[in-house]
């Protein structure tokens, strides 16, 4: 695969807010923008609350990847599901004297209709955590606590 490039664009607005749109994210038929308020969190001095922070921003683009991974993992394996969701949580600490994002904390839940496939899905989530580029680009653990439920 050839290398890609996500250009991602940011304007502080006012205090410690500011927006983030990306330009390949454009909607050219409707000249719309795909923007998002971002903001430090309400934790730091000066935050914001009910806007995305960079820390859930880091913990979504796990979890979405995850989710992402799982989709394309599950559609090569024919796997039949009938729905995917994901809880997450990004753990903030200092850890020698930095903040960092020290862990994320996945909770998916998959159901199926079919008990003899619980084995497989729970392979294709495990498969699908270890093929995630985003958690293979960074350096907080990952753990995840995988669901998976019969429906008949």
């Amino acid at each position: 695969m050839d290398k890609h490039s996500y250009n991602v664009n940011v304007n502080w607005t006012q205090e410690r807010k500011g927006t983030m749109c990306s330009p390949e994210l454009n909607n050219s038929a409707t000249n719309e923008t795909n923007c998002i308020e971002v903001a430090t969190p309400p934790e730091f001095p000066g935050g914001m609350p009910n806007i995305w922070s960079p820390e859930h921003l880091f913990t979504a683009a796990v979890s979405s990847c995850l989710m992402t991974t799982f989709l394309a993992i599950s559609e090569y394996s024919k796997l039949e599901f009938v729905s995917f969701k994901c809880e997450s949580k990004g753990i903030l600490e200092k850890v020698d004297g930095k903040f960092v994002i020290s862990e994320i904390l996945l909770f998916p839940e998959v159901v199926i209709t079919d008990e003899s496939k619980r084995e497989r899905a729970e392979r294709i989530l495990e498969k699908s955590e270890k093929a995630c580029l985003i958690s293979n680009s960074i350096t907080s653990k990952i753990t995840m606590e995988t669901k998976i439920i019969v429906q008949n």
